[in-house]
């Protein structure tokens, strides 16, 4: 885990991200994303530091999926420190973030209180 990589503005987990190896975060500038990225210019634009900081309800962008939402729902709930802790603590117990592709345990669920549930408890 690269805990420095942080939560990106749509929710997802920069800090494990092993898709871009090479990407120092959505807040660093160089973001591979950066032009297309309506989550992260939106979030600018409104002048928070994501949309789990942001008190509007919203499903756009990359947060019509669940799993950068259901992420985006524990930050807002119990703040981004929380969800770090817990996206660590999920890893040294086995669970995968990029299983194959961008896809992993986090990845298997349709409902977002379940997906929180097992963001907090590592197990479903």
């Amino acid at each position: 885990m690269k805990r420095e990589l942080g939560i990106a503005r749509c929710g997802l987990a920069c800090c494990l991200c092993s898709e871009n190896v090479g990407c120092r975060g959505c807040n660093s500038g160089d973001c591979p994303d950066r032009e297309w990225c309506g989550n992260r210019s939106c979030s600018m634009e409104m002048g928070v530091a994501g949309c789990f900081a942001c008190t509007q309800e919203c499903r756009k962008g990359l947060l019509a999926k669940i799993k950068p939402y259901g992420f985006t729902l524990f930050a807002r709930r119990f703040g981004t420190e929380a969800l770090l802790d817990c996206l660590e603590e999920n890893e040294r117990n086995g669970v995968v973030y990029h299983r194959q592709g961008i896809v992993g345990d986090y990845d298997e669920f349709d409902d977002v209180e379940a997906l929180i549930h097992f963001i907090r408890n590592g197990c479903r």
